[in-house]
């Protein structure tokens, strides 16, 4: 522990235990997780607090090895027990310089209405300021500040499920499988919304990878075709909960692919011929409908049932509308 507070005193930092913690010192590897409490104070005379999470009932927890944007907490939570309370003195401003920027991003976040910047921002806020005016003091003033930590909970890596966030490329891909054989266990039970969360949430970890790759190339390809029975379970849940404009684009996305199977083909064409028909896009329903039957004679029943229903609902609007027609020139 001695090594500890001399290692962090030569980076201007003097720590001060107010609550002991229990058990022994954490193993901090990358990927492990932390929930903690904060309080950023000034070292003026009345020591102003900035900011509480316990004022707020709003812990915070950060993965670490992530690149949190102030790395100086990453380093103090690292000298910390669990159950831990401290105070960290920082009078280096190098390691407080960042904290009105994170600051502003942890209030708009506890606000609900945090902002998604790209790029580097430092000097436009430096300049501008970041809408808090005690920040924009301390963007103008850099100076030593006090951080009261409170280490709530450690979690190793393999003792959490990780948020796609966290996950490498790798582990994303395993995550893929996974996604889609919960989201036909909850088809079978007749969970259709959840299963379509299942798959919607799937389909974007494969956007997210895709977007590593090449358009066109081998391993875009393999990724994209991964998509395509997820695809068609979604339009289906979609289509059991009457959204038919989304079955109608995600089947259309089928289909447009060049490497789907006869056998996706023919189950996005009689989707979709159901969507269309269920939005009276009557002309598009007939044609796919009739597409199936072409290519699948096996569901020529099936599809002579969807035509059958399609005419009786045509004829059905048609007889209404005259009959509206009737009444207003009656």
């Amino acid at each position: 522990m001695a090594d500890i507070f001399a290692q962090l005193q030569k980076r201007g930092i003097h720590k001060k235990i107010l609550h002991a913690g229990t058990g022994n010192l954490p193993d901090f590897i990358d990927g492990s997780k932390v929930f903690f409490n904060y309080r950023t104070t000034k070292c003026d005379d009345n020591k102003t607090v900035l900011d509480d999470s316990k004022a707020i009932n709003k812990p915070l927890e950060i993965i670490i090895g992530k690149k949190f944007k102030l790395e100086i907490w990453e380093t103090l939570l690292k000298t910390m027990k669990v159950n831990e309370t401290s105070e960290f003195l920082c009078t280096n401003i190098r390691e407080t310089a960042i904290y009105p920027m994170v600051a502003k991003s942890l209030r708009d976040i506890n606000k609900g209405h945090a902002h998604h910047h790209t790029g580097h921002c430092c000097g436009m806020m430096a300049d501008t300021g970041v809408g808090y005016d005690d920040l924009n003091e301390l963007l103008k003033n850099p100076q030593p500040l006090i951080f009261t930590l409170e280490l709530l909970k450690f979690q190793g890596p393999n003792d959490f499920e990780k948020e796609t966030w966290t996950m490498s490329p790798a582990e994303k891909l395993a995550v893929v499988p996974k996604l889609k054989e919960i989201g036909n266990t909850l088809y079978k039970a007749r969970q259709y919304e959840e299963a379509s969360d299942k798959y919607a949430e799937a389909l974007g970890i494969l956007e997210q990878l895709l977007m590593l790759e090449k358009p066109g190339d081998a391993e875009w390809i393999e990724l994209d075709k991964l998509k395509i029975p997820l695809l068609l379970n979604y339009s289906q849940c979609k289509l059991i909960a009457g959204d038919y404009y989304t079955v109608i684009t995600h089947t259309t996305e089928v289909l447009q692919k060049d490497y789907v199977t006869e056998s996706d083909h023919v189950k996005a064409l009689f989707r979709r011929g159901k969507a269309h028909g269920a939005v009276w896009n009557v002309t598009e329903a007939r044609l796919d409908l009739n597409k199936v039957a072409e290519l699948d004679p096996s569901l020529s029943k099936a599809v002579s049932k969807e035509l059958k229903q399609l005419e009786e609902n045509v004829k059905a609007k048609e007889q209404l509308e005259k009959a509206s027609l009737k009444g207003i020139f009656g």
